[in-house]
């Protein structure tokens, strides 16, 4: 589900303003979006899951060997190594002078894929390390420290505001430790919305999920189960919204007032997920999102080239591929609408791509 509302999101976010709904285009500071949760969703969610994996390189929490060392920096170093090759993919078919690769000397070290690998290592190195009470009182310490450094802090070379866009001590921390060449372009090279410092607080939704997850294995498998997952959703919703008050939700900072009210839409769209999978065994209808997320790495890597092929490269003068494939497929419902039902024609071939590969048992894993 998480997989196949971000390739709604990515593409349909992609045209110009004119071009595209609000709801479904990222905060541009401040605030939340629908779009504003499928990442935090996705930390979430591996958080929920490792809480199962990792049972087969564990007995009672305790690591068997160091055999699960050695796949969590595998795992993490090939997340790494994909995010920056597809930071830096250009993939412009211009014959006379072909180009697919960025300069290096402006190459993007951070980026999606980057922040889940580090953030799932440390978080993985967490796990194996401490007894769960020490988990919670690591994810707390994560948010309040991360909250109390964002607010009294400053960026020592810009006064625009702790939490203004340039002015917060971890964009600082990124220019200083990265350095400006090597951040988010579209941010004027003074900070990145997946920054080294921002990754920090994006432990604390990992380390929440697999809290869930482990929790989740005790329970019984049934509707009040399904509840208290509701509950404590709706209670993490509102802290998140009462912190807002002083340390504002947003996604590119990713805030501890964004961890606790993301992980509350988590915990209650998994429990939505749950009382209809798992309680009411109603496994058939949610069968297409099950096999697009067993090949989710390979969706989310292809699907972002595609969106680079269709954005860089042109079929008319100043007409992307994008632009021009939307119009003409869905023209006919506005310029609005025909970025919003490309989107949507672009989930579904993704979904016949898992399903071609789920047909074959072709499962890319790392």
């Amino acid at each position: 589900l998480t997989m196949a509302t971000m390739i709604l999101v990515n593409m349909a976010s992609l045209p110009g303003e004119d071009r595209k709904y609000a709801w479904l285009d990222h905060a541009p500071w401040h605030g939340y979006t629908i779009a504003d949760l499928v990442f935090p969703f996705f930390l979430y969610i591996i958080g929920v899951s490792m809480a199962f994996s990792l049972a087969k390189y564990t007995s009672g929490d305790v690591p068997i060997s160091s055999q699960v060392y050695w796949q969590i920096l595998r795992r993490s170093a090939i997340l790494f190594g994909l995010g920056l090759i597809l930071n830096n993919l250009v993939w412009n078919y211009n014959l006379t002078e072909p180009k697919f690769f960025a300069n290096l000397d402006n190459l993007r070290i951070m980026g999606v894929l980057q922040r889940i690998g580090i953030a799932f290592f440390l978080a993985s190195i967490a796990i194996l390390a401490l007894a769960q009470r020490w988990i919670w009182i690591l994810a707390g310490g994560i948010l309040v420290g991360y909250w109390a450094i964002l607010t009294f802090i400053p960026a020592l070379d810009n006064s625009d505001g702790v939490f203004s866009q340039f002015g917060n001590f971890g964009a600082y921390v990124d220019r200083l430790i990265i350095t400006p060449a090597h951040l988010h372009k579209g941010s004027k090279n003074l900070s990145d919305p997946e920054g080294l410092f921002s990754t920090l607080p994006a432990i604390a939704s990992i380390l929440f999920g697999y809290l869930t997850g482990t929790w989740l294995k005790r329970q019984p498998v049934t509707t009040r189960t399904s509840a208290s997952l509701l509950m404590y959703g709706l209670a993490a919703v509102v802290i998140g919204l009462v912190w807002n008050s002083f340390f504002p939700i947003n996604k590119k900072l990713w805030t501890s007032s964004y961890v606790l009210f993301t992980t509350g839409w988590g915990l209650i769209s998994l429990a939505a997920c749950y009382e209809l999978v798992d309680v009411r065994k109603y496994r058939q209808w949610f069968k297409p999102l099950e096999i697009m997320g067993l090949n989710a790495i390979f969706i989310y890597v292809a699907s972002i080239v595609l969106i680079k092929l269709l954005m860089v490269n042109q079929i008319v003068k100043d007409t992307s591929i994008y632009v021009w494939l939307s119009t003409q497929l869905f023209g006919w419902a506005g310029a609005i609408n025909s970025g919003v039902l490309f989107a949507i024609a672009t989930v579904l071939l993704w979904l016949g791509v898992a399903y071609l590969m789920y047909r074959q048992r072709w499962f890319l894993k790392i």
